[in-house]
């Protein structure tokens, strides 16, 4: 593999601190000074054996999510859920990822960030099994925080791994496991009723993505020596309440929330709005089945041109997910495939923003910590967007106040999206915040 030079800092290994002023902004494609060098990337079979890993780990970011959207009437049934019941359980993931999002980057500084993503799918393996055989929906439900530890941690971590191993390659393997993400959702969603049905139960078809978590930590675990700290040696921290007092940091959440907000509206509500304009449920399922199936290949380009600079991505992906808001309210049905076109592009935001936590961020500290309270903060507002959307709806039986919503979510995305651009680094808005002193 190549590395791109514009995010493969050659002097990133310098221990030398900054010679730009506080403030003056580094040009894009230019070596990224560090107070705490970055590792060089691992050779030969290391590296290959990394790059598994992180595969294999982005599969199974979502599959706790998506297994049990495709059969939640069975579930229902099965464990005698109320559909409120039902609707708790498919709000556990925002739940999930942004309670460990915020926790998670301070949990790796302590045990160290292999550790944590190896004991994360060790947790989720087990969430994932014992859930599947659960009587209880209660008991469901806590199993279920349990398979989402791991996809919750990835989220995490992920843009601090990949810092750490492939420094000059943040773009080519942000590519890389966000694509294994979208995969994994979309294999997850459609295979796990014919998984059930092969097995003779739902109980089947989700405990079966068990064995996935269970085979994606074993080649972590060469790299757990990796976290082995020298006596007397003290790993680097960053605070989250000093992150929360850097603007750049929160043009990140801003661009991260708004993207995850519009998504989970899509996701949840799409197929709504396509029967309320009268077309049959297969149809609808199909039109947001393929808005969906875009998430692969705009997850696979827009990481690698990110790393050539992100302005120009911002402007067009927020344009393509405005167009889509427009379209579906002046032809909702006439022009439906290319709306659902224009909205599957502009999903791009989400492999942007993750992959720009690490390309804004000098150090590996700095990048899980940022990743945390990005996520955290990301997720809590972006859990709200199905929610007003039933308001909405349950107020007027008319979509023009929802997708005026999205629309909004479109421009905020694109606001912090746009202030985030500027070629920079969140350490040289962290030099000038005071750390927080008890009085």
């Amino acid at each position: 593999m190549t590395a791109p030079t514009s995010d493969a800092p050659s002097a990133a290994h310098s221990s030398q601190p900054p010679e730009q002023s506080v403030g003056q902004q580094p040009a894009p494609g230019s070596p990224i000074p560090t107070d705490n060098p970055v590792p060089a990337e691992p050779a030969g079979a290391h590296r290959w054996l990394i790059i598994v890993a992180i595969v294999l780990t982005g599969l199974t970011m979502r599959i706790a999510v998506s297994s049990v959207g495709a059969v939640l009437t069975d579930l229902e049934h099965g464990l005698h859920a109320s559909s409120g019941i039902a609707g708790l359980i498919t709000t556990l993931p925002v739940i999930a990822f942004a309670t460990i999002g915020f926790a998670g980057s301070r949990l790796a500084q302590r045990v160290g960030e292999h550790r944590m993503v190896v004991l994360a799918l060790l947790i989720s393996t087990a969430g994932l099994l014992f859930r599947a055989v659960s009587a209880e929906v209660w008991i469901f439900a806590v199993l279920s925080m349990l398979a989402l530890t791991g996809g919750a941690v990835a989220n995490v971590l992920m843009p601090a791994l990949v810092k750490r191993h492939f420094p000059q390659q943040i773009g080519l393997l942000t590519a890389v496991y966000t694509t294994s993400l979208a995969v994994g959702t979309t294999v997850a969603a459609g295979t796990t009723v014919p998984i059930a049905n092969a097995g003779g139960s739902w109980r089947f078809g989700i405990g079966s993505w068990a064995l996935l978590t269970a085979v994606a930590l074993l080649p972590w675990l060469p790299t757990l020596r990796a976290d082995r700290r020298r006596p007397g040696s003290h790993p680097a921290r960053v605070p989250i309440s000093r992150l929360a007092r850097t603007k750049l940091a929160w043009a990140l959440v801003l661009m991260f929330a708004f993207q995850s907000f519009q998504a989970y509206i899509a996701f949840g509500w799409f197929t709504d709005f396509f029967r309320h304009n009268h077309l049959s449920a297969t149809e609808a399922g199909i039109l947001v089945a393929f808005f969906s199936g875009l998430s692969i290949p705009v997850s696979m380009v827009i990481p690698t041109l990110a790393v050539r600079g992100q302005r120009r991505l911002v402007v067009g992906l927020s344009v393509a997910s405005i167009a889509c808001y427009l379209g579906m309210f002046a032809a909702p049905v006439g022009g439906a495939w290319v709306w659902m076109l224009f909205g599957g592009i502009g999903s791009g935001m989400f492999p942007l923003t993750l992959t720009m936590i690490g390309l804004r961020s000098r150090d590996i500290a700095t990048t899980a910590a940022l990743s945390g309270f990005v996520q955290g903060a990301g997720y809590l507002l972006a859990g709200t967007g199905p929610l007003l959307v039933g308001v909405l709806l349950g107020f007027s039986d008319n979509w023009t106040g929802p997708l005026t919503l999205l629309l909004v979510a479109a421009i905020l995305s694109a606001a912090g999206g746009w202030y985030a651009s500027r070629p920079r680094y969140v350490e040289d808005e962290l030099s000038t915040v005071r750390p927080i002193r008890p009085r």
